[in-house]
């Protein structure tokens, strides 16, 4: 696969990422669409109070635009484009409900559900008409299992996962923004060296909005991406994984956002069973802030994990014959 078309995929997705900014975000500003910050959490997020949010839609106008540009219209194509702006579309209805409407909760649990098997049954359907394989591959070896017909409720299973560990991890000025920018990035090689050519192309996409959208959104954050681009986020991080036949290899890859679904469960697990808390407040990320730490630290120490369980992911890859 040919580097330089990478390397335009990224420069192209940043340089729009970081032209979309500027325009977006002051709209965002005059329509009044502002985060409204949890009074539970560390008190120093709460003068981050009416900074705008949604900006999730640059991400993915930077990535979907790139993307035309550079990639075949295939049915790959079409599950890549499905799993990122489908589940951005649900991100961005929960949003647009939750600011625009005022209703706190935004969607409806069933409304969310609704919306996110949907898109999941959507990306299935397309993947049993490219006769995708049901296999699935044992990380650091060379055995993978068939499950058959049942390959497609984990499929649904794998974006259901991804797209709420990924959304948990948003909540720290530029945390998620890096930490799939190097999920992402672990794809892009992976996908490069599987000859899967839309994969690659979608993921250094999504590596050079991100990166872009990091400029306003690192510390400390002139924009916030919102649900609409923590979830378009994980669609596109599933659907990637999905067509590079790395599903399980995903949970090591995102291991930070694993980590962070986790430290969710556990908490009100806890809470519900034992009317305790294990952390101080979940997901962990908060539980450090809470214990000191400032929000640079956190996202650097983060970003340092996420390469880490990149650098790890890649290195199974390799030995299973990638």
């Amino acid at each position: 696969m040919d580097m330089l078309v990478i390397l335009m995929t990224i420069g192209v997705s940043f340089l729009l990422s970081v032209i979309l900014g500027p325009l977006c975000i002051p709209l965002l500003r005059r329509l009044k669409f502002g985060q409204q910050v949890r009074t539970d959490g560390p008190q120093t997020h709460l003068k981050k109070s009416g900074t705008p949010t949604m900006g999730g839609i640059i991400i993915l106008l930077a990535v979907t635009v790139a993307f035309l540009r550079f990639s075949e219209k295939t049915t790959e194509f079409w599950v890549l484009l499905i799993g990122a702006l489908g589940f951005g579309l649900v991100g961005f209805m929960d949003d647009y409900i939750k600011i625009v409407m005022k209703r706190s909760l935004g969607l409806t649990a069933k409304q969310k559900l609704f919306g996110q098997l949907l898109f999941s049954i959507i990306v299935c359907v397309l993947l049993y008409q490219m006769d995708h394989s049901t296999a699935i591959g044992i990380p650091g070896t060379h055995f993978s299992l068939d499950f058959g017909w049942f390959y497609y409720p984990f499929v649904i299973i794998i974006f259901f996962g991804t797209t709420n560990a990924v959304n948990f991890t948003d909540g720290v000025d530029g945390l998620l923004a890096g930490t799939s920018a190097i999920a992402a990035g672990a794809f892009t090689i992976i996908a490069m060296q599987a000859t899967e050519h839309e994969s690659a192309i979608f993921t250094a996409a999504l590596v050079g909005a991100v990166l872009g959208f990091l400029i306003f959104n690192a510390h400390p954050a002139k924009v916030f991406m919102g649900d609409s681009g923590s979830l378009g986020i994980g669609g596109g991080l599933a659907a990637a994984a999905i067509l590079t036949k790395t599903e399980i290899l995903l949970i090591l890859i995102g291991g930070v956002f694993v980590i962070e679904m986790i430290s969710v469960i556990l908490q009100v697990g806890s809470f519900k069973l034992r009317g305790k808390r294990i952390f101080r407040m979940s997901p962990i990320h908060h539980h450090f802030e809470l214990s000191g730490w400032s929000e640079w630290k956190v996202v650097t120490v983060f970003w340092a994990v996420g390469l880490v369980f990149a650098a790890a992911g890649l290195a199974l890859y390799r030995i299973s014959g990638g």
